[in-house]
C-alpha cells in the first residue's frame, strides 16, 4: 500500500474507530446496568447451554484484550500496521470484542440477589459513581491514548508523535489501577446480580487482577527502573500489602 494509500485508509479507520467507541460506551452503560426485575429461572438444560456461552464470550474479551496489548503481538503486527495507528485499531478490537459479547449474550433468568427501594437507589447512585471514577481515571492516565487519538491525530498531519511520559498523579499517586478498579466497581454494582451476569462478573473480576498484573509487567518492560520504583511506592489496588500488585520491590534486569 503505497503512503497515500495508506494515510487516507487510516484517516477513515480512525474516524470510524472515535465513532465506534461511542457507541459501545452507550450500550456497555445499559448493559451493565442491569434489568430492575429477573426473569423466571431457565431450564436446567438452557441454564448450562448459556453458562458455556457467556463464559466464553467473557473469556475472549479478556484475553483478546491482553493479547494485542501484549510486546511482542505489537511487535509483530508493527508490519501489518503503523505503530502511530496501533491504538486506534487496539480500540477498535477492543470495542468489537465487546459488542460482541454484549449482541451474543445468553440470560439465564433467576438473581443471585435483587434490590429494592432505598436499596435499589443506592446501588445505581453507586454504579453511575463507578463510571465517573472509570472516566476520571481514564483521564489521568490519558484517554486519547485509550481510544488511539494521542498517536493517530498528529500521525495523519503528518507531524511527530510526542513520546509519552510517565507522569503518576491524583490516584495513580495512591495505587497504581485506578482503571481497573473503576470497571471493578461496574460489573459488581448492580441492583439485580442475575445467574448470567454473575458469570460475567466471576470471569471479568479474574481478569481484572491478571490483567492487572501483566500491565505492571508490560509497563516494567518498557519503563524499567523508573515503574520498578514506582511499584516499590504504590501498592496495585488500595488495601493489598502483599504480592504482585501489591508493593513490590523489584531489583532492576
Amino acid at each position: 500500500m503505497d503512503s497515500v494509500k495508506q494515510r487516507t485508509f487510516w484517516i477513515g479507520f480512525g474516524v470510524a474507530t472515535h465513532a465506534l467507541f461511542a457507541v459501545t460506551v452507550y450500550y456497555l452503560y445499559y448493559y451493565l446496568r442491569g434489568d430492575d426485575e429477573a426473569s423466571t429461572s431457565a431450564s436446567t438444560e438452557t441454564f448450562a447451554r448459556a453458562a458455556l456461552v457467556d463464559s466464553l464470550l467473557a473469556i475472549q474479551f479478556a484475553v483478546s484484550h491482553s493479547w494485542l496489548l501484549h510486546p511482542t503481538t505489537r511487535r509483530r503486527l508493527s508490519e501489518l500496521i503503523p505503530q502511530p495507528a496501533y491504538g486506534v485499531f487496539f480500540c477498535t478490537s477492543t470495542c468489537v470484542s465487546l459488542l460482541l459479547t454484549i449482541a451474543c449474550w445468553q440470560p439465564m433468568g433467576g438473581a443471585v440477589w435483587q434490590l429494592q427501594g432505598t436499596q435499589l437507589v443506592a446501588m445505581r447512585t453507586a454504579f453511575i459513581g463507578a463510571w465517573l471514577a472509570l472516566f476520571y481515571s481514564l483521564y489521568l492516565a490519558g484517554i486519547g491514548y485509550q481510544t488511539g487519538w494521542t498517536t493517530w491525530w498528529p500521525w495523519i498531519r503528518g507531524l511527530a508523535v510526542a513520546r509519552r511520559e510517565f507522569r503518576p498523579r491524583s490516584l495513580f499517586l495512591w495505587f497504581r489501577h485506578p482503571v481497573y478498579l473503576s470497571f471493578l466497581g461496574l460489573i459488581w454494582l448492580t441492583p439485580v446480580m442475575s445467574w448470567d451476569r454473575a458469570v460475567l462478573t466471576f470471569w471479568w473480576t479474574i481478569y481484572i487482577f491478571v490483567g492487572s498484573y501483566l500491565k505492571d509487567r508490560r509497563l516494567e518492560h518498557y519503563l524499567g527502573d523508573t515503574y520498578r520504583a514506582y511499584q516499590s511506592q504504590v501498592p496495585g489496588f488500595p488495601g493489598i500489602i502483599v504480592g504482585p500488585l501489591g508493593k513490590v520491590a523489584r531489583s532492576a534486569t
